[in-house]
């Protein structure tokens, strides 16, 4: 899956436009997380460096089609003016003949950042009828005026075949439009874990639903060694296998694809381990009384954590790994007093000698809130675009730049 990058055209004197994703929490008017603008930084210095201009397009929450003040992108632009240390101009919308003649007046080396694409309806329409599929090809059209060369460095946008992230290339030649630092990094490490894993190869799925994760467990058990499953997920697999989980959360609809899923596992021969004892509460709030049980929780109570002798017999199982992927916290890590499970697997994983990947928003914030971030090979950008790519999907994003 390798694709051009920025590193393989010649930028100087070129006007460069380049998706990246600026969907950062704003508070008060002002960024209050600017991870992913820091990550966009390698690719917008290069490229200014290598004597072109830059016009940035990103999205910002959900304005579902109309202008919104709430959604501006102005508070990302200025941000990263101050970490760029020189002025970023800002574009009051995305597309139009004044946006175009601002972009066409930029000297090398500058930066502007357009208006939340969001605005625009046709950025993310769902192309139910010929009129949407029109209406998006048109909004791409314009989009694609913005510059002769197009970047994309947004993998947290790539599974989604939007105005600004696929459909703009198809205006575009083709040749020129090439993948950023970031998009390369992440596609160079889940490309190697989907594609040619050192082994043993631990995959650690957690978060509260199995729904959201029958596909990436099914496309995994190909390649892996082991799952450790924790968070909410665990429990329909307990009770699949006929165990009292009481208050815990379940999906009952999903009962026999979890017993189909533990039959696959024991037929691929993939080590399935689920949680051997749990941290149970009566009460979903960090200051209820709490216990520490087996796999039969007591009526009245709900697991809320993975318990202690679970982290050992997981912590044991990653330290053998030479690659590691994690999706998913363990527990409700946001409350204190169920952080431990989690807290106890990023231990775990930062003092692997092993490649590890953390993909998906929560178990990112907790590897940042466990400290251990810089122990880990790669912390990927993408929660949804990531699982799709382990699953094996093609990411409209990432199929629409030229092939290396």
């Amino acid at each position: 899956m390798d694709k051009k990058t920025v590193r393989d055209l010649e930028l100087n004197g070129k006007r460069v436009v380049m998706r990246v994703d600026f969907n950062v929490p704003i508070k008060d008017g002002a960024v209050a997380d600017a991870t992913r603008i820091a990550a966009a930084l390698p690719s917008i210095r290069y490229i200014i460096e290598h004597g072109a201009s830059l016009v940035l397009l990103t999205h910002l929450g959900r304005p579902k089609g109309e202008v919104n003040p709430e959604f501006s992108v102005k508070p990302a632009a200025d941000y990263l003016a101050k970490l760029l240390g020189k002025p970023v101009k800002f574009a009051s919308d995305c597309i139009g003949d004044e946006i175009v003649a601002q972009a066409e007046c930029l000297a090398a080396g500058e930066v502007m950042v357009c208006e939340n694409t969001r605005f625009h309806k046709a950025e993310d329409l769902k192309c139910k009828t010929p009129e949407d599929k029109e209406s998006v090809r048109k909004f791409a059209a314009e989009l694609a005026k913005l510059g002769e060369i197009y970047v994309n460095d947004a993998f947290g946008t790539a599974h989604r075949a939007h105005a600004s992230t696929a459909v703009i290339t198809e205006f575009m030649d083709k040749a020129n439009c090439v993948a950023g630092f970031l998009m390369d990094k992440e596609l160079q490490y889940l490309g190697k874990a989907v594609a040619n894993p050192k082994k043993p190869f631990v995959a650690i799925i957690g978060g509260a639903k199995v729904s959201g994760k029958l596909e990436v467990l099914s496309a995994l058990m190909e390649k892996v060694d082991t799952i450790l499953i924790g968070g909410g997920m665990a429990y329909t697999f307990r009770k699949a296998e006929g165990h009292n989980i009481a208050n815990s959360l379940c999906e009952d609809d999903l009962l026999d694809v979890a017993r189909a899923t533990l039959a696959k596992a024991a037929e691929k021969k993939v080590k399935f381990m689920l949680p051997l004892d749990n941290v149970a509460a009566k009460e979903f709030n960090n200051d209820a009384e709490r216990m520490v049980c087996g796999n039969d929780i007591p009526d009245g109570y709900m697991a809320l954590d993975i318990g202690p002798k679970t982290v050992q017999a997981y912590a044991a199982e990653i330290a053998q790994a030479k690659t590691v992927v994690w999706n998913g916290p363990m527990g409700c890590f946001e409350m204190s007093n169920f952080a431990a499970g989690t807290m106890g697997i990023c231990k775990a994983v930062a003092d692997a000698d092993c490649v590890s990947i953390i993909g998906g928003g929560d178990s990112v914030a907790a590897v940042n809130k466990s400290g251990l971030a810089d122990k880990m090979s790669h912390i990927s950008t993408g929660g949804g675009a990531s699982l799709e790519f382990l699953e094996g999907k093609v990411l409209p994003g990432v199929a629409c730049l030229a092939d290396a």
